[in-house]
Parts: structure tokens; C-alpha cells; sequence
């Protein structure tokens, strides 16, 4: 393209032919180019012109060649003018002079983002100048302190020091699969472990911070290209290394150190609880060794009895909640320090209020899911049955309050199994049927515009699961089974046929698993799991419970077999049921009862197969 064509601009004379200072120009010369400057803007017309000679010179535009391009004239000073373009060769510039660029960049390295941004910043040379900093500091700080142990203006200043190298070590956690097994490697990891043991305290709080972060199950989730190891490998590294070096007792001896008074000691403590839960989370079986190695459940037990209610308490409750999950030594452990009366006594205060807010009801679930959780084992239901357990959760069923839910929840898990027999008899005693059916009729609900007025579908399992317990523990012929069954004979048989209703509702829910299930190709075990969440669990419970009555009472079964039939069914199809929970039922795990009870008390398996033989051998259709 013909640019001069373009344009029409006047050619401009040849770069040969522009005037240059000479290295040493003379006094006349530099007076003339003075002159020449001077006169140059009043100019309209040629030199040419002016001197009456000639024609004047048409300026030409040519390109310079390699000469450079004077960088002080870019569009208001832009320092990225000349630098910045795109594939195209556009200039576009940052906006901002080379003062207000330097400007900026030292605000973003006192940030550390200028760090961050660098994807080289955290590479093995930088993180073992970290590394190694920190532990000169670190020896510093010691040697000080046992020079001047009574001048603190002498160890002052490398405490800082101690304080920022330690913060500095925070960025590892986003490069585990790097920074991890340098840690372990360079022994970082028992300093840190040793300053847990530190005179001053807020040096402690910033290593718990620190560990915090690092044993984050979020913390990175890159891979390294050359070994092939994942940051869930590194975080194994850095547990078992910290666990080698005694860390569990050392964060539990400073809980008992830091007091929750101070802002920045609370906050510490909310810390170690946090490597504990990330530490269990991590791998389950740590539990067992945190419970047998350290007084953290003494500790727990003690926190959330505190009068006011923090952050911290109900951290407490969560973590007593996970240490007891499927671990039968910390639940044994947990009775034999009384943890069924403090939780006892715990609960009891919401027995005539609500939690305040979101997280003190998070805080009273948790107590009450460790409450569920310890009730698994034998003693611990003996335990909860001296303290009048029973009793209290009848008197919170009995409120409208949160706490309503959960108290049927506990009752469910505490009445179970064989060794719950003892609590089906004090549950009857507490007049407990009484609350209990008016909540299966819906009569303790609020009154909605729904025809169907059920309780929740959790609540509802636990219902059954209560009813179910007492059918297979309450001795037959006694007091306490006479009054179970007037309940379902009173009102015209009105719980029976809202045991039927409750059964079709979950027929219908399982036959639309069951139309899923058939055009898929899984295996068994899946597809019973499906089943149990579809419907089948609550058909389970239902039909036992109906079989119990039936074969019991001949007023029952006469109105449980005519409300069959209008929907289709009869008694093969409860038998058929309870053939179902019979093969999947596990065989009982429970120990055998006191030698002096000589009574034998079948497992829930026995009685299916009783109950099945029962009336798989009636008449009656």
C-alpha cells in the first residue's frame, strides 16, 4: 500500500539528509540551530520560498530503519505503550506512567499477591528458602531466650521475627504435593511441633493456625507430573509425621492453656478443635488413639456444659458427635465418664425452650446425635435408663418444641435391640403411648390444608421404629402389652388404619423404584439398597408391627384383613414382606444378658421367623 498516496502528506526529507550535532559543535553553530529553532514555527512556506529560490521540496515519508523510536513522547506517559500489543501489532498500553507502575507493584508484593500470581513463586527453591529461614529464626529466638530469660527487650524483635516466618509458612498449604514432604523431609515439621510447648502463647496460636491450614482436607488438589502423587498422599505424609512427633497430646494440653477470655486465644482453641476434625476426618480410626491418648473427651464433656452459649461450644458438641460415630471403644469410654448424665443434663435445659438460633440448634442436634450414638452400646443404655433418661425424653416428646424430633430419635436407637427391653417397660410406665400415637395421628401437628396430616418422614421411621421395639421386648401377657394394644383397639381401630395408610403410601413410593430398578442391570445388594430408601424400609416396619397385632388380637385382625382386601392385598403380602426383611436382617451382635436373668430373649431374626411361620400357617385370608 502506497501511503503517501493515501494521505497526500508532503514528503519530509530523508534521514541522510537531517541535521545532527556534531560531537563538539562551535559557538557558531550552536548560536545558528538556536536561530533556526526560533524560526522555525513562524514558517508557512519552504525555505525555499523564503530565499526566492527555486521550487520548493515536496517531503516525502520514509521509513527509518533500525533507528530507535523515542519512548518519552508515548500517549500520557504510558510505560506499557511501546510494550504491550497484540497479534495484529495494535498498542493498547496499561494506562499508568512508569512512577505510578512502580507505584503499584510495590503495593502488590507488600501483599503478597505479586507472589501468588507468579506460578514459579511456590517452586522446591523458594519453599526451602522458607523453610530455612524459618529455622534460623526460629534457633535465634531459642538462643536469645535462654541468654536473657528474664529480659524480654532482648528476644522481643526475634519473636516478631519468629511470628512473621511462621505466617509466611501459610501459602504451603495450596502446593501440598510439593511443600509436604519437604516439610517432613527437612524436619520443619518438629520444629513446628516443639513450638506448640513455646513460652508465649501467641506464638503457639500462630503454629496451630498453621496447622491447621495445612491438614485442610481442601487444601490443594493438584497432582505432580513426575512422581504421580496426589496432595491426599502428601496430607498422609504430614499427619503421620506430625502424629510421630506427639502432636495430639501437646494440642491438648494447651486447651487447658489458652483462655477463652481473650479474642486471640479463643480463636486458637476453635483451631486445635478444627485439627482434630480434620485429623479424625482424614482417617476415622485416629479416634480411638485421640480419645486413649489424650483427656480430650474429659475436656469436651466439661465444654459443653458452659453456662452461655459460643462458637466454640458447639464446636465442642460436633466433635464429641464424630469421636463417638461407629467406634464402640470411645462410646464404652464415654459412659465411663459420664457422659450419659452430662448429655442428660445437657439437653435438659431445652426441655420448655427452643435453641436461640441456627447454631445453638445445630449445637443441641449434635448432643443429641453423640446421645444416639453411645446408646449402640449395652452399658450405655443401662446407664441412660438409671438416669431417668427415659422419663426426660417422654416429657420433652411432649412439648412442641425442636427438640420434639430428636427426643423420638433417641428413644428409637435407646429402646432396640434385646438389651432395650428394660426402657420399653419405663417408656410405658411414662405414659409415653399416649404422646406417642397422638404424634402418629398428627394430632400433635399443626393443622395444615393437606388432607394427609403425617409427621415427617424421618420422624415417622422412628415412630415405628419405637413401636416396633416395643412388640418385640414387651413380654407378652403383661400390663404394659395390654395397654400397647388397647391403643390400636380404641377409637374404632383408628391407629390400625392409619398403619394401613401409612403402608399404601409406601407401596406407591417403592413400585416407582421398582419400574426404575427393572430397566436397569444392577447388582442385588444395590438395587435392596434402593428399595429400603424407596419405601421398603417403611413397609418392613409397618407389616411387623401389623403382624404383631393381628396374630394377637382377632378384633385387629378381622379390620386389618377386611382394609386389605379394598386395597387389593392380604396377608401373603405382609408374610411376603417380612420373608424380604427376614434374608437381610443381620444376625445380632449384641452380648447375652446377665447370668441371673435366665429368660431367653429371641433376636429380632427369631421372631421374623416366628411371625412368618404364624401366619403362613393361618387360615385366615
Amino acid at each position: 500500500m502506497d501511503v503517501d498516496k493515501l494521505f497526500k502528506v508532503p514528503k519530509l526529507p530523508v534521514s541522510g539528509n537531517k541535521r545532527k550535532l556534531p560531537d563538539t559543535p562551535t559557538p557558531e553553530m550552536l548560536k545558528r540551530m538556536k536561530i533556526d529553532s526560533s524560526t522555525t514555527e513562524s514558517r508557512s512556506l519552504p525555505e525555499s520560498h523564503a530565499n526566492g529560490k527555486g521550487k520548493a521540496r515536496v517531503a516525502t515519508v520514509e521509513d527509518e530503519g533500525d533507528e530507535e523510536v523515542d519512548r518519552d513522547f508515548a500517549p500520557g506517559g504510558d510505560a506499557d505503550f511501546f510494550t504491550e500489543e497484540d497479534e495484529d501489532g495494535r498498542f493498547f498500553g496499561g494506562g499508568l506512567t512508569s512512577e505510578q507502575k512502580e507505584i503499584l507493584n510495590i503495593f502488590e508484593s507488600a501483599s503478597g499477591e505479586a507472589v501468588m500470581d507468579d506460578s514459579n513463586a511456590l517452586s522446591i527453591t523458594a519453599i526451602r528458602r522458607l523453610l530455612l529461614r524459618f529455622e534460623r529464626t526460629m534457633n535465634r529466638n531459642q538462643d536469645l531466650r535462654s541468654k536473657y530469660p528474664d529480659d524480654p527487650t532482648k528476644f522481643i524483635d526475634s519473636e516478631a521475627d519468629l511470628d512473621a516466618a511462621i505466617k509466611a509458612l501459610l501459602p504451603l498449604a495450596q502446593v501440598p504435593v510439593l511443600a509436604y514432604p519437604e516439610l517432613v523431609r527437612s524436619g520443619s515439621v518438629a520444629l513446628l511441633v516443639g513450638l506448640l510447648a513455646h513460652e508465649n502463647a501467641d506464638i503457639v496460636i500462630d503454629v496451630v493456625e498453621l496447622i491447621h491450614e495445612l491438614t485442610d482436607e481442601d487444601a490443594g488438589n493438584e497432582e505432580d507430573e513426575e512422581s504421580g502423587e496426589t496432595a491426599e498422599e502428601a496430607l498422609k505424609v504430614l499427619i503421620e509425621s506430625l502424629l510421630e512427633n506427639s502432636i495430639l497430646e501437646l494440642l491438648v494440653d494447651n486447651l487447658s492453656r489458652l483462655k477463652e477470655g481473650e479474642e486471640s486465644d479463643r480463636q486458637g482453641v476453635f483451631h486445635i478443635l478444627g485439627i482434630f476434625e480434620n485429623v479424625v476426618g482424614f482417617d476415622p480410626k485416629l479416634a480411638t488413639k485421640l480419645v486413649e491418648k489424650t483427656s480430650i473427651l474429659c475436656w469436651v464433656l466439661t465444654r459443653i456444659q458452659s453456662k452461655t452459649h459460643d462458637e466454640n461450644r458447639g464446636y465442642a458438641a460436633e466433635l464429641l458427635s464424630i469421636l463417638l460415630q461407629d467406634n464402640k471403644k470411645n462410646r464404652q469410654e464415654f459412659g465411663k465418664q459420664d457422659g450419659v448424665e452430662i448429655t442428660l443434663k445437657t439437653l435438659s435445659q431445652y426441655r420448655r425452650r427452643d435453641p436461640i438460633d441456627a447454631d445453638e440448634t445445630e449445637f443441641m442436634e449434635n448432643i443429641f446425635d453423640a446421645l444416639c450414638s453411645a446408646l449402640s452400646e449395652p452399658p450405655v443404655k443401662a446407664q441412660f435408663l438409671a438416669a431417668e433418661g427415659t422419663d426426660l425424653m417422654v416429657l420433652m416428646m411432649k412439648e412442641k418444641l425442636q427438640s420434639k424430633s430428636r427426643t423420638i430419635k433417641v428413644l428409637d436407637y435407646a429402646m432396640s435391640g434385646v438389651t432395650g427391653s428394660a426402657i420399653c417397660e419405663a417408656f410405658v410406665e411414662a405414659s409415653g403411648l399416649k404422646t406417642l400415637f397422638q404424634i402418629l395421628m398428627g394430632k400433635g401437628l399443626k393443622r395444615q390444608k393437606s388432607t394427609n396430616n403425617l409427621p415427617p418422614s424421618e420422624d415417622m421411621s422412628h415412630i415405628l421404629g419405637v413401636l416396633s421395639s416395643l412388640f418385640s421386648n414387651i413380654a407378652s401377657d403383661s400390663p404394659a402389652r395390654i395397654r400397647l394394644l388397647a391403643k390400636f383397639v380404641e377409637l374404632n381401630y383408628e391407629k390400625v388404619d392409619k398403619l394401613l395408610e401409612i403402608r399404601d403410601g409406601a407401596r406407591t413410593r417403592l413400585n416407582v423404584v421398582e419400574a426404575e430398578i427393572s430397566k436397569e442391570k444392577k447388582a442385588k445388594a444395590t438395587w435392596y439398597l434402593r428399595r429400603l430408601d424407596g419405601g421398603q424400609f417403611t413397609l418392613q416396619l409397618v407389616d411387623y408391627i401389623l403382624a404383631w397385632i393381628i396374630m394377637e388380637d382377632d378384633g385387629i385382625r378381622a379390620h386389618a384383613l377386611q382394609m386389605l382386601r379394598r386395597q387389593n392385598q392380604s396377608i401373603k403380602n405382609i408374610v411376603q414382606t417380612l420373608r424380604i426383611f427376614h434374608e437381610n436382617v443381620e444376625d445380632p451382635s449384641e452380648p447375652p444378658l446377665a447370668d441371673e436373668d435366665r429368660d431367653y430373649s429371641p433376636s429380632q431374626k427369631d421372631i421374623l421367623e416366628a411371625l412368618i411361620t404364624a401366619l403362613d400357617t393361618s387360615n385366615v385370608e
